[in-house]
């Protein structure tokens, strides 16, 4: 009978220290914090760890956060990081922001580091854009780098835009301000118009931080774009030209060839014409119309016109007695 108690003694003592951590709960005891047995057993049952529970509300109560377990539970359910919120609640607590815990969660649970954002609270950051790229009005490039130091808002994290739509509105800032002097020379004269310009416009409008000041940290002169522009527009007239010449040249061509073809075709009815003679020569033989002396003068005419042809061309003369026609 003994034996069996004891053994239902060590069964009992067993599950309850699988179920209830009996170190957390001493610590927890010890630091003030009364944490119930049954919260304990609840949260193994809820597949909660129960260190990353107790141990930030230890952290909270000995910081004089007023915090409950089942709300640093509940967000623990929700998929929050408790220790990360307690962290900043005490850390805001501490430099005097006004954070809530619903508004610390908040900012959690949209995906924000909140401790990182009442950090930068307390020590603005410096944000640097990369090097960027605008032309004055006389067409000279210039190369800005500015500094953006910001401070966070903690009741506009949630919502509120990010880094990147700071440097984003910075960077349209710096290009609309140079874009906008008469020449390069004076933006170099006088840097500080660009951050004066830019801090005007209120860039930190709808976003999560605060705009403290913005430092322009260098400022190189780039290409001359609009030499560069006038030198593409001059070459591409000159492509424009040569493509009109080109073109009237090829139709030059192609009206010399419709001549030739022109002169070819008179010739052909030239040469069709004279193909006719000795057959009309015979016809007037036969009719009676032409006689032996009448040909022999046509043939000694046409001998002439040879001759007089071939000492006009410098060519060698006919022979003697040699029949042309």
């Amino acid at each position: 009978m003994l034996l069996v108690l004891l053994t239902i003694a060590l069964i009992v003592l067993t599950i309850f220290i699988r179920f209830i951590p009996v170190g957390l709960w001493i610590r927890a005891a010890a630091s003030g914090v009364r944490v119930p047995f049954v919260t304990l057993f609840g949260m193994r049952f809820r597949k909660v760890d129960p260190t990353r529970i107790v141990d930030p509300l230890i952290t909270a109560i000995k910081a004089g956060l007023p915090l409950g377990i089942n709300e640093l539970e509940a967000h623990f359910l929700s998929g929050g990081n408790v220790a990360r919120v307690v962290n900043a609640l005490i850390s805001a607590d501490k430099a005097g922001i006004p954070l809530t815990f619903k508004q610390a969660t908040a900012i959690d649970l949209a995906g924000r580091d909140v401790l990182e954002a009442v950090q930068v609270s307390v020590n603005p950051k410096v944000i640097t854009t990369p090097k960027i790229a605008a032309m004055a009005k006389d067409g000279i490039q210039l190369l800005a780098m500015a500094r953006v130091t910001v401070r966070a808002n903690v009741n506009r994290l949630v919502g509120g835009a990010g880094e990147e739509t700071i440097l984003a509105r910075v960077g349209e800032g710096i290009v609309s301000t140079i874009g906008s002097a008469d020449s390069h020379k004076a933006v170099l004269e006088n840097p500080d118009m660009i951050s004066k310009t830019v801090l005007a416009k209120g860039l930190d409008a709808g976003t999560a931080f605060e705009i403290l000041s913005i430092d322009i940290a260098d400022v190189d002169v780039g290409k001359n774009i609009g030499a560069e522009l006038q030198t593409d527009q001059a070459e591409a007239d000159k492509r424009i030209a040569q493509a009109k010449a080109e073109e009237r040249r090829a139709l030059a061509v192609a009206v010399e060839q419709e001549y030739k073809a022109e002169v070819v075709r008179e010739r052909a009815k030239l040469v069709a014409a004279e193909a006719l003679i000795p057959m009309a020569i015979a016809e007037a033989f036969r009719a009676g119309h032409l006689g032996v002396m009448d040909y022999q003068r046509y043939k000694n005419m046409q001998a002439d016109t040879d001759m007089r042809r071939a000492i006009s061309a410098g060519g060698e003369l006919p022979g003697v007695g040699e029949v042309t026609g």
